[in-house]
């Protein structure tokens, strides 16, 4: 989040933990932001007439929330990606893999 807050010229202030927590709360909100937007752009597929079956549907929606998290990380150097170990990969993949279920599932949920 230092490199994005930066980036855009607001640095985040403080220093020691009180510029730790701030950096957590807008990790934090950052991800609430992304699964937001997913959540929107899944939405008006469906809308549009994209209707693949749920489990597929929420397949594709986490790897989206997924890309959508992980590709900023790699763009601006905070992670690289291609060096996680399996464990690391799981922990971002299942977490991703469980909202995309839930969220279309929702969102097909509301069809009936």
């Amino acid at each position: 989040m230092d490199k994005i807050a930066q980036g855009v010229g607001r640095p985040v202030p403080g220093s020691g933990d009180d510029r730790e927590n701030r950096l957590s709360g807008l990790g934090g909100l950052s991800g609430i932001a992304v699964g937001v937007g997913t959540g929107v752009v899944v939405s008006l597929a469906r809308h549009a007439g994209l209707r693949p079956p749920w489990w597929l549907g929420g397949l594709a929606t986490g790897a989206l929330a997924m890309t959508a998290t992980d590709l900023p990380m790699a763009r601006l150097g905070v992670s690289d990606p291609a060096g996680w170990s399996v464990t690391d990969w799981v922990s971002d993949a299942v977490p991703h893999l469980l909202y995309g279920l839930a969220t279309y599932g929702t969102l097909a949920g509301h069809d009936r």
